[in-house]
């Protein structure tokens, strides 16, 4: 049949994943800088997504909420596609893209047939977290260098240094000469 074109396979697929849940896994060979999919749901203010969600259970880390910037939340719970089911990883192969109001899944390496999509969620941490914050946003993704939390690294404030004693003068004296 001439002129007949050839379906093209579909670029992903979400399907039961070993990182948590449901996963996104490549169908065909994804290029670097490739951009897979947009983060799609509805748009909400910040104070929107923490009333929606008041009544959650503090314990679950379960969450399709994506912070745009200061004033806008993307909750892919409520229509919302395959984006929101993109693991987290801590080697991840894609990164999340902002341009204008709009968030988007990018390729960051070439991805492989059957190989799961994961970005670095680098959810950010609050004054008022508890305790266990860590573990309750542990990370599964099993990579070598595993941070074992989605959650941005801690920031390690260097300790203060204590002022240095001057050094005695060699006769013993100290003080000012004058």
């Amino acid at each position: 049949m001439k002129g007949a074109r050839r379906a093209r396979t579909a670029l992903i697929e979400v399907r039961y994943s070993a990182i948590h849940g449901y996963g996104v896994f490549a169908r065909r060979q994804i290029r670097k800088g490739t951009t897979i999919l947009e983060y799609l749901g509805d748009r909400l203010t910040h104070s929107q997504a923490d009333a929606r969600y008041e009544q959650k259970e503090s314990r679950d880390n379960h969450t399709f909420l994506f912070t745009v910037d200061s004033n806008t939340v993307i909750d892919a719970g409520v229509n919302g596609n395959e984006a929101r089911y993109v693991n987290h990883g801590c080697d991840p192969n894609c990164e999340s893209v902002k341009r204008g109001k709009r968030i988007f899944i990018e390729a960051i390496r070439t991805i492989r047939p059957g190989e799961e999509l994961a970005y670095d969620y680098q959810i950010q941490r609050d004054a008022d977290d508890p305790h266990d914050i860590d573990e309750i946003f542990s990370c599964r993704c099993g990579a070598p260098g595993c941070r074992g939390s989605m959650l941005v690294e801690r920031e390690v404030k260097p300790r203060p240094t204590r002022a240095k004693r001057p050094q005695r003068p060699a006769n013993g004296r100290g003080g000012r000469r004058g």
